[in-house]
């Protein structure tokens, strides 16, 4: 029997490895230049929303504590690090005894989130910082991404469950694992995915598959079966050989001959290919003729909320939605787009702003350590966005005049308005602060925002509102000043 080259990954991979071989050869630099010690402050943030969207909905942060939390190198890893023939022995013999000392500051998960704002703050020693860069920015871009585009699939849906099928579709098993938790962080009902299920607690749903049907001599022999097996939960998929001429009338005679004797009813019955809008009409219409208005349809097949969204449009007769390859992918926009950028420095222990300059306007940044605050109206609707210092204090008791970036020209001023900061200390010196909360508690954190605080013109699919994101005036201030210098910096 052929051997396998190399062992199976498994969980005793140590993940402190994902990252770009460039962390270790600045943090030996750091190492062998004496800067181990200096305090950097890095900002992860993103430019653009998924699809066009009005906003994203940040999912991750618990696997990113918990990365962070057991950031270390055992001695397989030393042993590779050394055969790079790339770092100092008494560098490597400092990671072996690594653990991250710094602090993170980072908005809820779960928070409706907009471009160019810090999502998470790293104020950390420098090689603490640039260690964690690659597997933050994996966590949160893939399961952003996710919670986004599956919160814009259930409300496309319009109040019917939503299930992830998107496993078999997943990049590999952990996004597929992961890509279920943040499904379920946007509004997703329930997932296929077993592991999820076992991992998150998330609820998980299935029935049967084609192969079913085809292993019993006829359609009603498999319907039947099904239905003994689970009298309670019988949902058939009735479009192996002819949704109208055999589908819906076999369960309709297993709902008769089988199940109606026993006491129970037929649950439902699942589409998963053809002409879903004209199939399901002509569906509900057969099952209420016999009886079996309570009966539902479920579908199947390819979808994403602009194919629900127009299955709608066309009066469908749906209950249901199992979504899978355009979910767990993100199909139509499948790359988020966070950055990690190095914002200041603290020397003598004075903050000292950094500032990233590019000929693209767009990937200027924002300098220096920062608060971003959620400003509301009297009506609790968020309005605006707002960048201040992270030392400053914001007064929304009174008039507060603030600076709109892209029209610096205007007099703005926030009246009869409150406002609260986002960003918050997750963990302090190494250590977490404290719990945080559970997957239920994210997932309806989620939904009161987008019931109560989010304007409805941000959710639309198609040419959202854009949220606005100002400055105070000594944020902004600070950004011109660090602008108007920069020229003698790269001389």
């Amino acid at each position: 029997m052929v051997k396998p080259m190399h062992k199976l990954q498994s969980d005793s991979r140590n993940l402190s490895m994902i990252m770009d071989f460039y962390e270790m050869t600045m943090s030996n630099g750091y190492f062998n230049a004496n800067l181990q010690d200096q305090v950097a402050v890095f900002d992860l943030f993103f430019r653009t929303n998924p699809d066009e969207a009005g906003f994203s909905i940040f999912a991750g942060l618990q696997q990113i504590v918990d990365y962070v939390l057991n950031l270390h190198f055992d001695d397989a890893d030393i042993d590779y690090l050394r055969s790079q023939h790339c770092f100092s022995d008494s560098f490597l013999e400092y990671l072996r005894s690594f653990r991250f000392k710094g602090d993170i500051y980072a908005v809820a998960e779960g928070t409706v989130i907009y471009p160019n704002e810090p999502v998470i703050t790293v104020v950390a020693p420098l090689i603490d910082a640039q260690l964690v860069e690659t597997m933050m920015l994996l966590i949160m871009n893939h399961q952003t991404l996710i919670a986004t585009k599956a919160n814009r699939i259930v409300r496309a849906a319009q109040g019917r469950a939503v299930s992830d099928f998107g496993a078999r579709r997943a990049h590999n098993g952990d996004a597929a694992v992961y890509g279920a938790r943040a499904a379920y962080i946007g509004g997703v009902n329930s997932t296929a995915t077993v592991l999820a299920g076992q991992m998150f607690d998330i609820p998980v749903s299935g029935t049967m598959a084609h192969s079913w049907v085809m292993v019993f001599e006829d359609e009603f022999a498999a319907f039947r079966q099904y239905a003994l097996t689970y009298p309670d939960n019988t949902v058939l998929l009735v479009d192996t050989y002819d949704v109208l001429h055999s589908g819906v009338p076999n369960a309709i005679r297993v709902a008769k001959e089988v199940l109606e004797p026993m006491g129970k009813r037929l649950k439902g019955i699942r589409l998963d290919s053809g002409d879903l809008a004209y199939l399901s009409k002509k569906c509900r219409k057969m099952l209420d003729a016999a009886g079996l208005e309570d009966c539902m349809i479920v579908v199947s097949n390819s979808l994403d909320e602009f194919s629900i969204e127009s299955l709608f449009n066309q009066g469908a007769r749906i209950d249901s939605f199992g979504v899978g390859e355009r979910l767990i992918t993100s199909k139509s926009h499948p790359v988020f787009g966070a950055v990690y950028k190095n914002v200041a420095i603290v020397k003598d222990g004075v903050m000292i702003p950094k500032i990233k300059i590019s000929e693209n306007v767009e990937k200027i940044t924002n300098p220096g350590f920062k608060q971003v605050w959620r400003i509301y109206d009297e009506f609790g609707k968020a309005v605006a966005d707002m960048l201040s210092l992270h030392e400053e204090t914001v007064d929304l008791s009174k008039p507060y005049p603030y600076m709109d970036p892209k029209k610096p020209w205007k007099h703005r001023v926030f009246e009869n308005c409150s406002g609260k900061p986002l960003l918050s200390k997750v963990i302090d010196k190494g250590e977490l602060v404290k719990p945080l909360p559970t997957l239920d508690q994210i997932r309806y954190y989620v939904r009161h925002q987008l019931d109560h605080e989010i304007w409805d013109e941000e959710q639309r699919f198609v040419n959202p509102h854009l949220h606005y994101l100002d400055m105070s005036q000594t944020m902004y201030d600070l950004k011109m000043k660090l602008l108007s210098e920069s020229r003698h910096h790269g001389s």
